[in-house]
């Protein structure tokens, strides 16, 4: 059923429903899903949810086992309301002269100005990403490319900044593939930044974005916790690309609303005075921070809501939050320890994610030619990074994977975690031009091979298709090559260049062709590329 645009308050519109949101990119200028792709894929995926045939878990940096979608929940799905955009938001018929012009262009401002309300108002948000053709440009649309999309942010962040309890999104990749999405990603996608068709929607769209935020400060702080209230307001200028303030110490004390300067030094809610501000890039407040005791090497806990996971330190948060090399120097300046590492094995030089910073940590002696910081910086950072870790002689074919008894490369790395990079194609090229072997194994020893010999197991019994994709992936780990995991993840652009590369279509040590993992995984769209045989 569709929520139009009326004078009416969303809230009670959507009172007593189950509403979905269901956030895409349009496959055409003129259509959002002309072939009806997209809607195919969402009625496939509700219809396993519900059933339990599918399990939406947790990305794979966060993964616990403990996060899915509730019974109850799944029960409401069955009787719920999908919000589209189809038929809630008069965009189309606004964008045409002559065509209703002044009532439908009065409708759509309306519409637009309601959008953070009818997230607010929605049980739950999906964001329908799988890889598939845009009909007029013949660019492939999925998960890179909606994160990418202005309007597509907007609803993201009204989604994340809203006040409900319950804040997660779920990414839709394939009728096989559903997870909750990474924290991290959301934060680095600026509306401001993000691509308008329309470049007019641009200031009107961003400040949807700085309304939710502010809506967002305002709620955390009258209710709560203090610790996500100074996260968001730390974080504020770089969500919003402004320039932060430079603070003095009366002015950051109240900023951060810290009683005095012992307690900012003393707190141990999670976000203490020193991260507040490395967060903010004030290098005069770490100094004074520091010189009242505040322990530079203290380890995080309480933020992993955010991605930033208990046993990390202020440097790591420094290096997360793409600050400036001047902060992550003076961290060093005052003994940060580059050789740290989290409770499950993440590094300094891992977290890279400017070529400046590896620069700092080179000079500071980290660890990054023989480590697996080249595979982090593959994952999450960009081209010039990657390309900073190779100057350091990091080796582009395989490393010991953080936190796991396994040995993979970056391409793996890549391909597994970089679905939401923009940069991943250039990064593959650049690790290909420097000899990365695209055909090299992973190799599972230990307590990963014992986990991975438990979850075929799993795949024996139940078949690797009605199989979580925690356990798909365990399963499939043994001996998968870079193609392997990209037709696993379904990222098409890297099974493209991949093959390019002259990749062989190698089966992992349970037998498993890259095309036999994307038929598993829903990524039917892979299947004519790799269908195809050489001689």
């Amino acid at each position: 059923m569709g929520l139009g645009p009326r004078d009416v308050d969303p809230s009670s519109r959507c009172a007593g429903m189950f509403v979905i949101f269901v956030s895409h990119q349009w496959l055409a200028a003129a259509s959002p899903d002309p072939k009806g792709q997209q809607l195919a894929v969402l009625r496939t995926a509700l219809r396993d949810i519900t059933a339990g045939i599918m399990r939406v878990e947790e990305d794979l940096p966060s993964y616990d086992g403990n996060k899915t979608l509730p019974g109850k929940v799944l029960q409401k799905i069955t009787t719920g309301y999908l919000f589209l955009d189809w038929f809630a938001i008069p965009q189309l018929t606004a964008r045409v002269a002559g065509v209703n012009e002044t009532s439908t262009q009065s409708d759509a401002a309306k519409a637009v100005q309601s959008i953070p309300a009818y997230v607010e108002a929605s049980d739950l948000f999906v964001a329908l990403v799988p890889s598939l053709t845009h009909q007029d440009t013949l660019q492939n649309c999925n998960y890179g490319s909606w994160l990418s999309r202005g309007w597509c942010r907007a609803e993201l962040w009204c989604r994340l900044l809203s006040n409900r309890k319950d804040t997660s999104v779920i990414l839709v990749f394939s009728s096989k593939n559903a997870e909750f999405m990474f924290p991290l990603e959301w934060q680095r996608a600026s509306i401001a930044e993000g691509k308008f068709t329309v470049e007019a929607d641009r200031e009107c769209v961003t400040k949807l974005g700085e309304m939710a935020l502010a809506g967002k400060l305002r709620h955390l702080q009258a209710a709560g916790p203090l610790s996500h209230y100074r996260f968001y307001l730390a974080r504020r200028a770089k969500m919003l690309q402004e320039t932060p303030q430079q603070l003095d110490l009366r002015g950051f004390l109240e900023h951060f609303a810290f009683p005095n300067l012992q307690a900012a030094v003393q707190d141990e809610g999670g976000m203490n005075g020193l991260l507040c501000a490395v967060c903010i890039g004030n290098i005069p407040m770490i100094r004074l921070l520091v010189e009242h005791k505040a322990d530079v090497n203290c380890r995080l806990r309480g933020l992993g809501d955010f991605g930033y996971f208990d046993s990390q330190t202020p440097i790591m948060t420094a290096l997360k939050t793409y600050q400036e090399s001047s902060v992550v120097s003076t961290l060093i300046e005052l003994r940060a320890d580059v050789h740290a590492e989290s409770r499950v094995g993440y590094t300094c030089g891992m977290l890279a994610r400017l070529p400046e910073h590896v620069h700092a940590l080179a000079e500071a002696k980290a660890e990054l030619s023989g480590t697996n910081a080249i595979c982090g910086a593959a994952a999450h950072a960009g081209v010039a990074t990657v390309r900073a870790m190779l100057q350091c002689r990091s080796d582009p074919n395989i490393h010991t994977a953080a936190g796991r008894d396994g040995r993979e490369s970056p391409l793996h790395s890549l391909a597994l975690l970089g679905r939401g990079n923009p940069e991943a194609a250039d990064i593959a090229r650049l690790l290909l031009a420097n000899r990365a072997d695209a055909n090299l194994p992973t190799i599972a020893t230990g307590r990963l091979y014992l986990t991975a010999m438990l979850a075929q197991g799993l795949t024996s019994l139940w078949g690797m298709e009605n199989c979580s994709n925690i356990i798909r992936l365990l399963a499939s780990y043994p001996g998968i090559t870079p193609l392997g995991c990209a037709a696993l993840t379904g990222h098409s652009e890297l099974v493209e260049l991949l093959l390019e590369a002259d990749a062989d279509p190698l089966s992992n040590q349970r037998g498993d062709s890259p095309e036999d993992l994307a038929r598993m995984s829903g990524h039917l769209d892979l299947l004519p590329m790799l269908q195809t045989f050489r001689v």
